[in-house]
């Protein structure tokens, strides 16, 4: 067994670069409460521009950015769209009913991504007895999906009918860095079908803390009131701010080096009889796997991997993720790949 495991077990995990760290600490600061810290002022300037958006707000996480684009967007009572395996519906602790008072109205997608006719007929009758349907959410790329990216003439599509009928649109864009460096599609063409969209940080990016929420200034301003609402609002934020704008600046292209990556974990996955990607296609940085019964439980195999120094995560019922990032190297990826063939040649509970 190795030293140091080898953590696949979320694109969270990674640690600050040494580097990163000497521009954290030169960070310039000031209370951003106040709306005077510089850092946090480079950052949500650079990342509005980079989607050619109005503004930009800086927030602790991607849930936080998520449901204050809720909020702004919606009245109590009011429903959204989603795709039914969607962070926003699933893995947000019910935060749009516990903070916005909205539903959520779940469409069943393949492996999270929706097709127009999915959600058209979707809107309520304008009538007393039903809920108010408000907002779209897509997810890009969509986590449950195993890094599915959601392609843009289905998001195009669905933009084009949901303001058609004075719906609004709100990305989970998290990793939509992973789908930029996949498809070479700029950041402004995935935008400018969303009135507003989250991006995060903390993940391929590698950076410890932090999202962005981008959209119209109107928004923002009204974002910035919400954030406060939610105990978001940071002091000297600028001292975290500066490692997402290390990540951003620094970070994005090298995605590509974690779609290989994850493309080696995948192929090794595939080799073992009783395991089965899920989905079959490995397309960014997400690696999902099934484990047939008579293998074994997703558990058995975590713990079988965790053995050999190679941690993956169990999270969702009956199966296991595998996540490439800036802390796993092409070395680490082949070495995982190995101890994935040869401790799970056959059924752990045997």
């Amino acid at each position: 067994m190795a030293d140091t495991p080898i953590d696949l077990r979320s694109d969270t995990v990674t640690r600050p670069t040494a580097a990163m760290r000497a521009f954290m600490a030169a960070a310039e600061v000031g209370d951003d409460v106040f709306d005077e810290d510089p850092t946090i002022h480079q950052l949500q300037d650079k990342v509005a521009a980079y989607f050619a958006k109005e503004a930009a707000l800086y927030v602790p996480s991607g849930t936080m950015s998520n449901q204050v684009a809720i909020k702004v967007h919606t009245q109590p009572g009011d429903e959204l769209l989603c795709e039914e395996t969607a962070h926003i519906f699933v893995w947000e602790a019910g935060a749009p009913a516990a903070l916005s008072g909205v539903t959520c109205r779940t469409i069943r997608g393949e492996y999270g991504v929706l097709d127009v006719s999915q959600v058209q007929g979707k809107i309520r009758p304008a009538n007393e007895h039903y809920a108010r349907t408000r907002l779209v959410c897509l997810e890009n790329t969509h986590n449950r999906g195993g890094g599915r990216i959601f392609a843009l003439e289905k998001i195009k599509a669905i933009s084009l009918w949901a303001r058609s009928n004075g719906l609004l649109m709100h990305l989970d864009g998290a990793r939509l860095w992973n789908a930029i460096v996949a498809t070479g599609i700029s950041g402004p063409e995935w935008a400018k079908h969303f009135d507003s969209i989250s991006v995060c940080f903390s993940k391929g990016l590698g950076a410890p803390i932090g999202s962005c929420l981008v959209g119209p200034k109107e928004f923002i301003q009204r974002a910035r009131k919400v954030r406060k609402l939610f105990g978001g609002a940071m002091r000297q934020g600028g001292m975290a701010a500066a490692g997402a704008l290390f990540a951003f600046e620094n970070h994005i292209e090298r995605l590509a080096e974690d779609h290989r990556n994850a493309q080696v974990i995948a192929e090794a996955i595939a080799d073992v009889p009783g395991l089965r990607l899920d989905p079959p296609e490995v397309q960014t940085n997400l690696v999902w796997f099934a484990v047939e019964p008579e293998f074994g439980t997703p558990k058995e195999v975590q713990e079988q991997l965790k053995k050999q120094g190679v941690l993956v995560s169990s999270s969702a019922p009956g199966v296991c993720r595998a996540c490439a990032h800036l802390d796993v190297s092409a070395a680490q990826a082949e070495r995982a790949a190995d101890v994935i063939r040869k401790t799970l040649r056959k059924p752990v509970h045997v």
